[in-house]
């Protein structure tokens, strides 16, 4: 195998509202997965409110994704059903536990978030939580302990709800200006303690769900989550220009929900159709994050739905000198792209198309494409040439305990095997990669169906998908084989 680079930073990620837990405890505002209830594979999550005339009532949701409410509604946390992200697995009282575990396995980096919500309450106080702020001081000097480089996303699907309720959301720019002052306000409070930034997770979800509704949205909804976008890629460039300002060393990356596309057949038109899939779903966002600009193809995503953006000449200069230094990405799958009639279709991490039949796949559809990663690597670094992350790659499966406590997910261990040789190989090509944190490096709750038993860790946590548990903490075998491979460098995979 090709040697990873000497410093080359091996870890794994969280996400606040996934782990923490902690949902209403010093001071903490609610954030959209606190009104989501739980789900599964083959039932959607809920998001709940209390209409006009004081009913309560919920719409089918994707959890972070969100959606609209009646009018006159409020977002409500309802009685009698079980939202959760309220417990989570408390990693907002366990994180030095984690993070000693952590530490045993050899991270030389975590990824994990900030709640908005713990900092500004409601988005858009005039002073922050110091209750919020220092939990975090003591989560990254917890890090910094045991020598861990904390890679922060300043930004996780979770905008505090009152923001959503009471400005619209990301649609309203006012949301940009509550953005800068929250990402200067933590930049400033742990420009010692956190080098790393990420800006927005997953950003180009937006552009996803909108291909996802297949020629079914209307053009108001494609004027909305295209402005949506813009506003957060000014939110995103603001801050990078600040940042810099706060601490020179500062180094940012954006973060791009990473999917390998491919046309089902040789047909011209699905070879077409799949590149249009790469150029509004992943290019759309990179090229505004890296690159400073829209793409030449960016009219033409805008004329099909005839978008017209707000867009200022100051806009412009912020994308243009706003340029994010890394990029960053999740990798789970890859998906087949066709314009023919199918009638087995798979669908998995919000996305969805024909089954391709080289492929085997999870019990959540999940298409298990370790070369699309060594392929999603290669082409993305030959399109920016900027140092590349992968933030999120990890598989969810079902986990037994067995009788003497042990749990032994071998399939967890073949799957990071593969993308670990995949890397390796993108690396030997010449691609410039410099950390793989692997999802849910502890068990957490699964931001598309809320479930426990989705695991994707390499550390079991005792809670089922009602919230029954303990919460105790159990290493299964990926942990001890992870632990062999970041002692390797990569080079011991067996």
């Amino acid at each position: 195998m090709t040697q990873f680079p000497k410093n080359f930073l091996w870890g794994g990620a969280i996400a606040a509202n996934q782990a923490e837990g902690a949902y209403n405890v010093d001071g903490r505002g609610l954030v959209q997965t606190d009104v989501t209830t739980g789900g599964s594979v083959n039932s959607p999550r809920y998001t709940t409110y209390i209409d006009k005339d004081g009913k309560p009532g919920k719409y089918a949701s994707m959890g972070h994704a969100g959606g609209h409410l009646p009018e006159g509604a409020k977002y409500a946390v309802l009685e009698d059903h079980y939202y959760p992200n309220h417990q989570a697995v408390d990693f907002y009282h366990r994180y030095k536990e984690d993070i000693k575990l952590f530490a045993e396995m050899g991270y030389s980096v975590f990824r994990l978030s900030i709640s908005w919500a713990r900092i500004f309450p409601n988005g858009d106080e005039t002073e922050p939580n110091q209750a919020g702020l220092d939990f975090y001081r003591s989560v990254f000097e917890e890090c910094r302990q045991y020598g861990i480089e904390p890679l922060v996303s300043i930004w996780h699907f979770d905008t505090p709800l009152a923001l959503e309720q009471n400005y619209g959301g990301w649609k309203n720019r006012k949301l940009v200006d509550f953005y800068v002052k929250y990402a200067e306000t933590i930049m400033k409070e742990y420009k010692d303690l956190v080098k790393y930034w990420l800006t927005f997770n997953e950003i180009n979800n937006t552009t996803m769900f909108l291909d996802m509704m297949g020629g079914h949205g209307t053009d108001a909804d494609y004027q909305e989550g295209y402005q949506v976008l813009h506003n957060q890629f000014v939110a995103s460039a603001k801050t990078v220009r600040l940042g810099k300002t706060i601490n020179p060393d500062f180094v940012f990356g954006n973060m791009i929900c990473g999917i390998t596309f491919y046309p089902a057949t040789c047909d011209p038109a699905d070879i077409l159709a799949a590149e249009r899939k790469w150029q509004s779903g992943i290019y759309y966002c990179g090229d505004v994050q890296v690159k400073g600009a829209y793409g030449t193809y960016a009219k033409k995503l805008w004329a099909e739905h005839n978008v017209e953006l707000e867009i200022t000449e100051e806009d412009l200069d912020d994308l243009k000198n706003g340029t994010v230094d890394i990029y960053t990405f999740s990798y789970y799958m890859s998906n087949n792209v066709t314009t023919h009639e199918i009638t087995d279709k798979v669908a998995g991490n919000f996305s969805a198309g024909a089954r391709n039949p080289y492929l085997t796949y999870s019990d959540w559809g999940w298409a298990h494409d370790a070369t699309g990663l060594q392929y999603y690597l290669e082409k993305i670094y030959d399109r920016y040439q900027v140092p590349l992350m992968v933030v999120e790659n990890g598989l969810g499966a079902f986990d037994t305990v067995e009788a003497g406590g042990s749990i032994h997910d071998d399939y967890r261990i073949d799957y990071h095997r593969a993308h670990i040789k995949a890397m390796s190989d993108a690396i030997a090509n010449g691609v410039d990669l410099i950390a793989y944190t692997t999802w849910g490096c502890i068990d957490i709750v699964s931001a598309g169906t809320g479930e426990m038993r989705k695991r994707y860790g390499f550390i079991y946590v005792d809670m089922d998908d009602a919230g029954n548990g303990t919460l105790e903490r159990t290493p299964k075998d990926s942990f001890y084989w992870y632990q062999k491979v970041i002692a390797s460098n990569g080079q011991d995979l067996e």
